[in-house]
C-alpha cells in the first residue's frame, strides 16, 4: 500500500512539473491565455498533492499571478502573490531566495495599483533579503533596487531613484558584462530618470549607450529597440532637434513595420 502511495506521488509530481513547462512554452509562444488555464491547473494538482501550504503550491502560485499580472489582470495576481508570500515566509523564515521573490512581486504588483507605501515596504524588505541570501552584488539585488528607483521616479524623489539606479547599472556592468541586455535596461531607466530631471545631456549618452548595446546583441530592426529610440526621440523633440527626432521616428516605423 506504501509503495503504491509513493508510485502515484511521484506520478502527480510529474504532472505538474510537466504541467509548468506547457506552461512556459505556451508563453513563450504569446499563447497567454493557455498559458494561464495551463498554470491554473498545475496549481490544482499542486494542491491536491502536496498540500495547500507546501513550498510547490507557493511556486505555482507566483507562477499564475506573474502570468495574470503581464495579462494586466491585477485583482486576480494579488490574492495569488499573498498566499505565496504568506507560505514561503512560514517555510522558510525571513531570509530565502524564494521569499525575496515574493516580496519583490508582490510590490511590484503594489507599485502598478498606486500602493506607493506598501511596495516600497516590500521593496527593501527583498533587497534586504536578497542581500543577506546572495551577497550586495548580486544581480538579483540590482533588479530589486531598480524596480524600488522606478516607484522612487514616479514619486519624484529624484535624488533616491538616482542612487539606486545608478548602484543597479554598476552591479549589472560587474556581474554580467558592459554588453548585457540587463545593463541596455538599466541604462534606458537611467535615461529616463535623467530626462524627468531635466539633465538631457546625461539622459542622450544613457540612451545611446542602450541603444548601441541592443544593436550590437540584437541587430538593428529588433523591437526591443524601439522603447529607447522613443525615449530619445522625445528628447530631441524637447531640446529643439527636430531633423534628428525624425529620423528615429522614420527608424521607429521601419521597425514595427518589419515585426508586424
Amino acid at each position: 500500500m506504501g509503495m503504491m502511495l509513493a508510485v502515484v506521488a511521484h506520478a502527480q509530481e510529474t504532472l505538474w512539473q510537466q504541467l509548468r513547462a506547457k506552461a512556459d512554452s505556451l508563453s513563450d509562444q504569446r499563447k497567454y491565455e493557455q498559458a494561464i488555464s495551463v498554470s491554473e491547473r498545475a496549481l490544482k494538482v499542486a494542491e491536491v498533492t502536496f498540500g495547500v501550504y507546501h513550498q510547490n503550491v507557493a511556486t505555482s502560485l507566483n507562477e499564475l499571478a506573474v502570468r495574470y499580472f503581464r495579462q494586466g489582470d491585477y485583482a486576480a495576481a494579488q490574492p495569488l502573490l499573498e498566499r505565496a508570500l504568506i507560505i514561503r515566509e512560514n517555510t522558510f523564515g525571513p531570509s530565502n531566495m524564494y521569499l525575496a521573490e515574493s516580496l519583490n512581486n508582490l510590490a511590484e504588483l503594489y507599485r502598478v495599483e498606486n500602493k506607493p507605501a506598501e511596495a516600497e515596504s516590500l521593496y527593501k524588505r527583498a533587497i534586504g533579503t536578497w542581500e543577506a541570501v546572495l551577497g550586495p552584488t548580486h544581480v538579483a539585488v540590482a533588479q530589486s533596487m531598480s524596480n524600488l528607483a522606478l516607484l522612487y521616479r514616479d514619486q519624484r524623489r529624484f535624488p533616491e531613484a538616482e542612487t539606486l539606479l545608478t548602484r543597479a547599472l554598476e552591479i549589472d556592468e560587474d556581474q554580467l558584462g558592459p554588453q548585457h541586455l540587463e545593463v541596455a535596461k538599466a541604462l534606458d531607466n537611467l535615461g529616463v530618470l535623467y530626462y524627468r530631471e531635466g539633465k538631457n545631456k546625461e539622459a542622450e549618452s544613457s540612451y545611446k549607450r542602450a541603444l548601441a548595446i541592443l544593436e550590437k546583441s540584437l541587430g538593428p530592426v529588433h523591437p526591443y529597440l524601439v522603447d529607447t529610440l522613443e525615449n530619445l526621440s522625445q528628447l530631441y523633440k524637447k531640446t529643439g532637434r527636430r531633423a534628428e527626432a525624425k529620423e528615429l521616428d522614420a527608424r521607429i516605423k521601419k521597425i514595427r513595420s518589419a515585426n508586424q
